[in-house]
């Protein structure tokens, strides 16, 4: 078929073949970094070195994958990972990515699917036809369930009679037809083929190696929470040398005019040059930007493919990419022993463990993972001795709360996230609800050490209750706790009282504020502020959304393009609006 025309308001465009005229084309990977709407947007305005963006794999119905963990690092660079195909389905998905397109993208949109039967593969291909320049099969994911990712593609005869039928289920196709292999098999070549003469376009390698057990080295136990008692697929480094085999593999096995977006553990300049010498068209990266950070993904992406092209034309080229690279593991678990475990009422646990961590600052975070139950990341409300205050919300804090006691051994890494930075001023007015206060706490110990005037505001469900943290955040400042009455976020009833208290006849501009706690109630604050004439600028809001990963993988974090996970979780409601996030 051909590989343009018109789809919608987009023109179709040729597949780059960068191995016939050597050239570098780098691509996002599914499931990595590019994995929600907005990241999409965001690679396709900050990252010009990436021409192909790739969607994490959608499915017909919403799958909500595996519990956490489902990323680790058991040794550096060398990631193991289960995240079970979560993602929100094809109704969701689909007018997300319609919204891209109507507001443009340059980059190359390779849409990702997954399904267990032809007729959903079918569906999905017509779907997403109209949005995509490409969309990739995945016969490849080593950890999904029964029927499905590499249950297909392990057999030639089988995965060629998946395409044969989507293809003859929707002759019409006009985005190309890519397969996505998997690396364990021994005729990686004779697949490819297979697919290839029953109707694929193209080729994608390789997914994850395994599935194996990732073994933790501190606790000695299995990472991964999932249906395959803890083992998931090899990604990163350990990996590479199998890409680099099974991408020339491909090569040998379906010529020189088939378009191969090969991966798997490329980190630098030198082995993107290695894969595009192996015969790939473009080169994906994907676990290693948990050790480059999200600030400095277009300076790495750029030297990447500066230094891959210039080895092409035949230059040394210093690696410089590699040089970007953290050093040592940036998932790393730590033993802690529980000294006390407080629970309040029925839903409130406050949590102490022995150490510290006195560089501990408002806007980071850590995860707690207790082997065999799950992790969550938690802000820490104390840093001198530890102190968490965790809230019951699922299955992992009802555990902490019923269960935990004096003695037993939680496992912790981190921090993650950034500090928290203020506008410039001397009067901060802090705005909690719910958890809200074990971020407010460090905060306010910075507010004070800067000689900051600062005072609190605390909402809490429960009648009579004084605040967890009143004792603690009194002695920093004005200090008010209400209750909801029934009314949720009654607190926020005075708010415009208590501004003009803390502003003493000043201008309500001179003051920051910052509100923590559910969405819905930094939402309402923040515009209730912003009524009264503040700049929005001046309002910041804790937006602490759920991160499976805390290294910049799993995308979940994205608040407007930014993953709290490496920009902090403190955004400005003028960022915010902008973004089209509140």
């Amino acid at each position: 078929m051909s590989a343009s025309g018109v789809v919608g308001n987009f023109v179709r465009r040729p597949f780059p073949m960068g191995h016939l005229d050597r050239t570098v084309n780098l691509a996002t990977v599914s499931g990595v970094a590019s994995t929600k709407p907005e990241l999409i947007r965001w690679f396709d305005r900050y990252i010009p070195a990436v021409g192909i963006i790739t969607t994490k794999s959608f499915q017909v119905r919403p799958n909500p994958g595996n519990r956490e963990p489902v990323i680790c690092e058991t040794s550096e660079g060398n990631f193991g990972n289960s995240v079970g195909l979560r993602n929100p389905g094809m109704d969701v998905a689909l007018p997300e990515l319609e919204k891209l397109r109507e507001g443009g993208l340059s980059a190359w949109l390779n849409t990702s699917v997954s399904a267990d039967n032809p007729d959903d593969f079918i569906t999905l291909v017509r779907a997403f036809d109209g949005v995509s320049d490409s969309i990739e099969l995945n016969f490849s994911c080593p950890h999904a369930k029964a029927g499905y990712g590499a249950s297909i593609g392990v057999d030639a005869e089988i995965a060629a009679d998946y395409v044969k039928k989507i293809c003859q289920g929707y002759p019409e196709r006009q985005s190309l037809l890519f397969v996505k292999l998997t690396p364990n098999v021994d005729n990686i070549g004779e697949i490819a083929k297979a697919v290839m003469a029953a109707g694929a376009d193209g080729i994608t390698a390789i997914n994850t190696v395994g599935p194996v057990l990732h073994t933790d080295p501190a606790s000695g136990k299995p990472v991964l929470q999932n249906h395959l008692g803890g083992k998931g697929g090899k990604s990163g480094e350990w990996v590479y040398g199998r890409a680099i085999e099974a991408i020339r593999e491909i090569r040998a096995a379906v010529g020189e005019s088939v378009p191969v977006i090969g991966m798997g553990g490329v980190s630098d300049g030198q082995k993107c040059f290695e894969m595009i010498e192996a015969g790939a068209d473009a080169v994906g990266i994907g676990s290693a930007l948990a050790h480059v950070g999200q600030k400095n993904w277009t300076e790495y992406f750029d030297a990447v493919k500066a230094e891959a092209t210039a080895l092409l034309r035949g230059e040394k080229p210093e690696i410089k990419s590699r040089g970007m690279l953290s050093r040592g593991r940036v998932m790393e678990y730590k033993p802690y022993t529980v000294t006390k475990a407080i629970v309040q009422g029925d839903d409130t646990l406050f949590l102490y463990l022995d150490g510290s961590m006195k560089d501990f600052k408002a806007g980071e975070f850590v995860f707690l993972w207790v082997p065999g139950l799950g992790e969550k990341p938690f802000s820490v409300a104390k840093s001198d001795p530890l102190m968490f205050l965790i809230k019951k919300r699922g299955i992992f804090t009802t555990a902490l709360i019923e269960n935990t006691k004096a003695g037993d051994t939680i496992m912790m890494r981190g921090p993650y996230g950034e500090v928290a930075h203020m506008p410039e001023s001397d009067k901060f007015m802090i705005i909690a609800g719910g958890t809200g206060e074990a971020v407010a706490y460090p905060l306010a110990s910075k507010l004070h050490e800067e000689g900051k005037k600062t005072a609190f505001m605390v909402g809490t469900s429960v009648e009579g209750d004084k605040g967890t943290m009143e004792e603690e955040l009194r002695a920093f400042g004005r200090y008010i706790c209400v209750s909801d009455h029934g009314k949720p976020a009654r607190i926020l009833d005075h708010l415009e009282e208590e501004i003009k208290v803390l502003a003493g006849g000043d201008s309500f501009n001179d003051m920051v504020y910052c509100l923590v706690g559910p969405e819905i109630f930094m939402k309402i604050g923040a515009h209730k502020i912003a009524d009264l004439g503040v700049d929005p600028d001046r309002i910041l809001i804790s937006m602490e959304k759920n991160t499976m990963c805390g290294v910049g993988l799993c995308g979940e974090c994205s608040c407007g393009g930014r993953l709290a996970c490496q920009w902090g979780s403190f955004m400005t409601l003028d960022f915010l609006e902008k973004e089209n996030v509140l």
